[in-house]
């Protein structure tokens, strides 16, 4: 890159200030009037299960959304075109999956880890297994989260890069730590204020740059970025309406039902009415987030119709074409420059305080809590404390993760570019068995997520190996007419593309392909599809062959399934219950579950009394 444009005094004012902000909403919550001394693990975990559905749904929005929108999506759009506007529609599919099918069958088990359930239903191989991987994907994903935007603003802005990222790393684990759940969520209602101011700066100002709403709108059209409605059923076209529809909604589901990270939000709620509310409150925040970032990519593509910066070396990758554009339409106003900067690095302080948070989760109730005797009997101080040392350890690890990136740098985005697909399509299918087939046991799952997770795994390397054509890729015609190509090359930059823009594959000229290239050439958008259908069918087979499963607690069934049962044969499912009414009664809560946490009186009653559909 050429030039490279520095931050004013302002700009780093208003960044500190967020950064302020954050720290002292989880101070807030770890020494507010009237807290418990010590507190729980619960309240550190789920906050007790009293937050409100607003600020849950904010938060979703937040931790899901983070750096990759406000920095990536406006390239995305710039690049390929408006089409990935329709995830919005996919993931309200999600939201209406997740509130038929999860929220009900969560929040009635009374868990914290959705691994819990697994554990319950097939066992604790099973768990492991599913454990195991969720793992995986936080800690590739939390490395990549921290160090990809940080890089990016730095190329273009001047902010050094591990200055950065140490500071927004030890502030995001400050307030983790110390506030918990609560502090989380908080923080993550305040950054996605950010997030959405930064954007509107962008696109307001933009706008006027441009010339106005109806010029910019003329302007993509004219260059092919208002592609909604691209109805081409090849599966091995990167964007399309069915992948992003179709891949959308799987993607989304396996976030919203099976990612902790996600679920351990709504199971924060004060009610399972308040975290259906919650859920769909999320999708109109992140409607609102999206819209204005696909537009700020629609505004990038009018102000650099004629010019692209990546053919003219003004930038290194895609990633720096948003700060660019940022610092070049708004750095003559004091402040708003650092406005933007602070949005992205919101974005990625709620997702690794999601991260950190989850992962403690996941660490005590299915590591620690099953294989430490003496935990039941520890005092609350002494789990809270270990909780908090979990988030804190977490915490600063993510800058461990962030270097490591670094230094990996390609090959390591190569192995990350579509690990949504590749690794929770596997788990989603884990949990789809579970919830939705009584019939599967434990032998079919596990070897259903076996299968499903090298089947992933092996496409994923292969698509590396093999890179798809460029025809599939589609990526839109840009120009270079208005500008003067500079002959300097970048020096210097760190080779790192943007999280959107490299889901798969950068494309290669087309060529006479083989039966195997063309297979492996499948767009990303189906990897999530592919690995929770195959990890569901083979299963379903396994299940069926090695004899499947009896006597499953009804409780551990979906409940729509129980409703849709009833409806079609007029009767309610076989073996509702493993043992009577007043067998249960009289059972210790420990015979019931294993894991510690029990349903109250009401739910008991509830359970007992309640036909199962409702």
């Amino acid at each position: 890159m050429s030039v490279k444009n520095v931050l004013q005094a302002w700009d780093y004012i208003v960044f500190a200030a967020m950064l302020a902000v954050s720290a002292s909403i989880g101070l807030y919550f770890a020494f507010r009037p009237g807290r418990p001394k010590g507190g729980n693990a619960e309240e550190f975990l789920i906050g007790n299960r009293q937050i409100s559905a607003y600020p849950i749904a904010l938060s979703l929005a937040s931790s899901f959304l983070s750096a990759v929108t406000v920095i990536g999506a406006p390239a995305e759009v710039y690049l390929y075109g408006a089409v990935v506007l329709l995830y919005t529609i996919a993931c309200l599919f999600t939201m209406i999956f997740t509130w038929l099918i999860y929220i009900p069958l969560f929040y009635r088990l009374n868990i914290i880890s959705t691994y819990e359930y697994i554990g319950r239903r097939f066992g604790s191989v099973v768990k492991c297994q599913v454990v195991f991987s969720f793992l995986l994907y936080m800690f590739i994903y939390l490395g990549i989260a921290t160090y990809t935007p940080a890089v990016a603003l730095s190329e273009v802005t001047g902010i050094n890069l591990w200055i950065s990222i140490i500071t927004t790393g030890l502030v995001c684990t400050l307030y983790t730590t110390l506030g918990g759940i609560k502090a989380v969520v908080w923080t993550d209602v305040f950054q996605i204020c950010i997030m959405l101011a930064g954007l509107l700066a962008l696109l307001i100002q933009g706008l006027i740059h441009a010339g106005g709403f109806e010029k910019v709108w003329r302007i993509a059209e004219r260059g092919g970025r208002i592609n909604f409605f691209d109805f081409d059923p090849d599966p091995r076209r990167r964007h399309t309406f069915w992948t992003t529809v179709i891949g959308g909604t799987f993607a989304w589901t396996a976030i919203y039902s099976c990612n902790q990270a996600q679920v351990q939000r709504y199971l924060a709620c004060k009610s399972e009415r308040e975290a259906k509310k919650a859920i769909f409150l999320n999708w109109l925040g992140m409607l609102g987030v999206t819209i204005t970032a696909c537009m700020c990519g629609l505004v990038m593509y009018a102000v650099y119709e004629n010019c692209d910066p990546m053919e003219a070396n003004r930038v290194s990758n895609n990633n720096q074409m948003t700060p660019l554009l940022v610092l070049e339409i708004l750095s003559y106003v004091p402040g708003v420059p650092g406005l933007f900067v602070a949005s992205a690095f919101s974005g990625t302080l709620s997702t690794i305080s999601s991260g950190i948070n989850a992962i403690a989760a996941v660490f005590v109730e299915d590591i620690i809590k099953p294989n430490w005797k003496s935990w039941e009997n520890s005092s609350d101080g002494k789990k809270t404390l270990i909780s908090k040392l979990l988030a804190m350890i977490f915490g600063l690890s993510t800058m461990v993760l962030a270097a490591l990136t670094s230094l990996f740098q390609e090959n390591v985005l190569q192995l990350t570019r579509s690990i949504d697909g590749l690794i929770l399509g596997p788990i989603l299918g884990v949990f789809t068995l579970a919830a939705l087939f009584p019939k599967s046991n434990a032998k079919g799952a596990s070897v259903g997520m076996l299968v499903s997770f090298s089947l992933c795994m092996f496409w994923g390397i292969c698509a590396q190996v093999y890179p798809p054509a460029a025809k599939f890729a589609k990526k839109l015609k840009i120009s270079t007419s208005e500008c003067h190509l500079l002959n300097a090359t970048s020096s210097g930059s760190t080779n790192v593309s943007s999280l959107l823009t490299t889901m798969v594959a950068t494309p290669t000229p087309d060529k006479t392909t083989s039966i195997f290239e063309d297979i492996v050439a499948l767009s990303y958008g189906y990897y999530t599809p592919v690995g929770c259908l195959a990890a569901v069918l083979i299963g379903l087979l396994v299940s069926m062959v090695t004899g499947g499963a009896k006597d499953v607690d009804q409780a551990l069934i979906a409940p729509i399934f129980h409703t849709i049962h009833k409806f079609i044969f007029k009767k309610e499912p076989a073996a509702l219950l493993p043992e009577s009414g007043i067998q249960l009664l009289e059972t210790a809560p420990e015979k019931l579950f294993s894991t510690g946490h029990h349903p109250s009186s009401l739910q008991n009653e509830r359970l007992l009394t309640a036909p199962p559909g409702n």
